[in-house]
């Protein structure tokens, strides 16, 4: 049925943005069309429109999850903003990419960021604080996709979950460093479900996406759990929600029914009381655990600056400078479109030399603080997974928790 709904919704979508206000013109040679990748600029009233959408969906996910408890409604929001912010605004601006222009603009004072930009990402954050993950739940046009395809979901082990779990830290990282170096824009250009709702997109990220939906079939939002970006910033301001939606509405009766009802393992069981443990080891546990945080962090500094040359590489500025610095020095034959197109400004070579020093100098900086930035999470990591802490009834993480609402027809425990 889920399939079959997205099917419809594709081929509606498909027939309604093919047809265009103006027609191409009819060239007399063999010239084509290129085939744009990304969405024409739209007008800003229809950018404040988006926010105002944006504001209402959070608003109504935000009373299905936590006032109604109603999965049906929540599977409705979920083919709005499928049609909404997936095929009609074709996924674009997004608050996963918006993470990118926050930084870049944070970094370079002469980039500005528009006001729609900023609304898209902070919405759902703020959302996060009070409601929990309901931007998650219904109102993400690539979580939504990936919901109408979790059709079997299984269980994935607990050391598998926390394992993969680290790569969206690690991506986050990746895509703040060339953001704020100016580099690239990685989670736009690896976005792998922007290219259906946009109807085009480069081979390799149309495979890359199609293979995720149909890993998805199994398990449940891959991309949501173990890449999406934008899920770490959500997942720390989710664990300090006011409100949070619960497995029950009232209390817990320890039925069990609930306990494989969440494909993404946000249901923490009850556990038994720990067992005693003497004040000496007690004292030995923590110090193995408050030195493992710094260790971690001061290792991953170190690779990070080290790291921080080669991975200058991926800024074409850096690759300009190195390529015209070769053929200089007489080190490759022949030139490439970019030097020659440089050597044809008339621009200093220094200048630009300069500026691949600057260049690497942020990229080793920013390599340090990324590499201390996932030494804290694997540190984090581990020390989470060493302090169990006893749990009395079924209880639901909040971090990890989207909000989705497939707990609660499993609750025999009705409103009081």
């Amino acid at each position: 049925m889920k399939i079959l709904v997205f099917i419809l919704i594709f081929s509606l979508s498909n027939t309604a943005f093919s047809i265009q206000r103006f027609p191409p013109p009819e060239f007399e040679t063999e010239h084509e069309l290129p085939v744009t990748t990304v969405p024409s600029p739209r007008s800003d009233i229809y950018e404040y429109l988006d926010v105002i959408v944006l504001l209402l969906a959070l608003s109504v996910s935000s009373y299905l999850a936590l006032k109604r408890r109603s999965r049906r409604g929540i599977f409705v929001m979920v083919i709005f903003s499928m049609i909404y912010f997936g095929f009609w605004r074709k996924g674009c601006v997004c608050p996963i990419g918006a993470i990118q222009n926050i930084t870049l603009a944070l970094s370079n004072q002469g980039y500005a960021v528009p006001i729609t930009v900023i609304a898209f990402f902070l919405l759902p954050l703020i959302f996060s604080l009070f409601f929990g993950r309901v931007f998650c739940a219904s109102v993400c046009p690539l979580g939504a996709i990936q919901d109408i395809f979790a059709l079997r979901p299984l269980k994935v082990p607990a050391w598998v979950e926390h394992t993969m779990g680290t790569l969206a830290y690690i991506y986050l990282g990746f895509s703040v460093l060339f953001a704020a170096t100016g580099s690239a824009f990685v989670i736009c250009r690896y976005d792998p479900y922007v290219s259906f709702y946009r109807m085009s997109g480069s081979t390799n990220i149309i495979i890359l996406g199609t293979s995720l939906l149909l890993i998805g079939v199994f398990v449940a939002r891959p991309y949501c759990r173990y890449l999406c970006p934008y899920n770490v910033l959500l997942r720390i301001v989710s664990r300090a929600s006011k409100w949070h939606v619960s497995i029950t509405p009232a209390e817990c009766i320890n039925c069990r029914l609930c306990e494989d009802s969440c494909p993404f393992g946000a249901i923490q069981k009850p556990n038994e009381e720990k067992a005693a443990v003497s004040r000496s080891e007690g004292k030995i546990r923590l110090a193995i655990l408050m030195l493992i945080l710094p260790i971690m962090i001061v290792s991953g500094v170190l690779i990070g600056i080290r790291s921080g040359k080669p991975l200058s590489q991926v800024n074409t500025r850096v690759q300009l400078a190195q390529r015209v610095w070769m053929e200089d020095n007489g080190m490759v034959e022949g030139t490439t479109e970019q030097s020659d197109a440089f050597k044809k400004t008339g621009k200093p070579k220094e200048e630009l030399y300069q500026e691949a020093v600057r260049i690497n100098r942020k990229f080793t900086i920013g390599s340090g603080i990324l590499g201390g930035f996932i030494g804290l999470v694997i540190g984090s990591k581990i020390i989470q997974l060493s302090v169990r802490r006893s749990r009395t009834y079924y209880e639901v993480n909040r971090a990890s928790c989207l909000s989705c609402g497939r707990c609660f027809s499993y609750c025999p425990v009705k409103n009081k």
